[in-house]
């Protein structure tokens, strides 16, 4: 993404069910930028079985690092999850009308991260009156928390 004709990269950590569990900006698409978010996202969310990524060559560089080259998958649709996760986050970027400056693109995507993880229902597995039952839980958790 651009903020004043530079580019930044959102770089994201997504489980299995979709839910962004890490989300971090950097100014660089390189082996030091990959290795700084997996040490941070492994160190908050503990070592996993598979780590499925794109073929950027800087994965595989900061994971060799990191001694986690043997649990790697590329595959041609394998990383569909984590770009899917992108797609609420940039509808709601376009609404505001893009960022000015990093601090507020790394506030932003973390915030969104979690609000969007806990009111995200998947509407498509469930009937609409436990929908309903748990939107409204949901709320009231959010309600609660906020004061």
């Amino acid at each position: 993404m651009k903020i004043n004709g530079e580019m930044h990269y959102l770089w994201r950590a997504v489980d299995q069910e979709g839910e962004v569990l890490e989300s971090y900006v950097t100014k660089k698409r390189d082996k030091q930028a990959a290795l700084r978010f997996m040490r941070k996202a492994l160190k908050r969310h503990g070592q996993a079985e598979v780590i499925v990524t794109d073929g950027l060559r800087s994965y595989p560089a900061a994971m060799k690092e990191l001694g986690n080259d043997h649990r790697r998958e590329v595959g041609r649709h394998a990383n569909n999850r984590a770009e899917n996760s992108h797609l609420p986050f940039r509808r709601r970027e376009r609404a505001m009308q893009r960022f000015r400056q990093m601090r507020s693109l790394q506030k932003f995507a973390s915030v969104h991260a979690s609000i969007h993880n806990h009111f995200s229902q998947e509407r498509h597995l469930v009937d609409r009156q436990t929908y309903k039952l748990r939107r409204s839980a949901a709320l009231a958790e959010w309600q609660n928390l906020m004061g």
